[in-house]
């Protein structure tokens, strides 16, 4: 009988693995249902901003819509976008806190809608941590996960609702290259 403790071991080491999967599942299903789709906008075809890789509405697509993101803890996990929050820029009009436009150079973003909240954010500056970095950016617009498809979104998508659309000064403060056009960050409130 060689190796007759190995088998309880092993068969201890598949349980307790077994049963960590089983609550990150659990976790990660009941973060995903705190916030779910609200309902679909149909696309519509039309004149359309590609500036930093934006993506354009289709009329054959539907687009999710979000009144709501994920948590904000003290970790946000979210992807970070590109906006040009210049006039002419791809982030469309002006900015939703304070109703002008931001140059290329300023460390601004904007949050998807629920992490916007009704502009309670506004205005107050937000950590991002990637790339082994960490740098400030104020929060100066929504990203709206609920509307799009139209000409006061340049004709893009709602935003899925785990943006930070920043600015490329961010990106450059960051030291990563915007032609990724997305990349996983970490955000908290400073």
């Amino acid at each position: 009988m060689k190796n007759s403790s190995a088998a309880p071991s092993l068969l201890l080491l598949l349980i307790l693995s077994a049963s960590l999967n089983l609550c990150f599942c659990m976790r990660y299903s009941t973060l995903r249902a705190q916030c779910s789709p609200s309902s679909y906008l149909h696309g519509s075809s039309g004149s359309c901003n590609r500036e930093n890789g934006s993506g354009c509405c289709r009329g054959s697509e539907s687009y999710a819509q979000y009144h709501c993101s994920p948590p904000v803890t003290e970790k946000t996990l979210a992807k970070m976008t590109v906006n040009s929050f210049a006039r002419g820029g791809d982030g469309g009009g002006a900015s939703e806190c304070e109703g002008r436009y931001y140059g290329d150079d300023e460390m601004v973003v904007a949050l998807s809608t629920g992490w916007y909240n009704h502009g309670s954010r506004c205005s107050k500056n937000i950590k991002i941590n990637a790339n082994g970095k960490s740098v400030l950016a104020r929060v100066v617009d929504e990203c709206d996960s609920v509307n799009g498809c139209d000409s006061g979104h340049a004709n893009q998508p709602p935003c899925r609702n785990n943006i930070v659309d920043a600015s490329p000064a961010v990106w450059k403060a960051l030291g990563i290259s915007m032609d990724v056009g997305e990349y996983h960050v970490v955000w908290s409130e400073a």
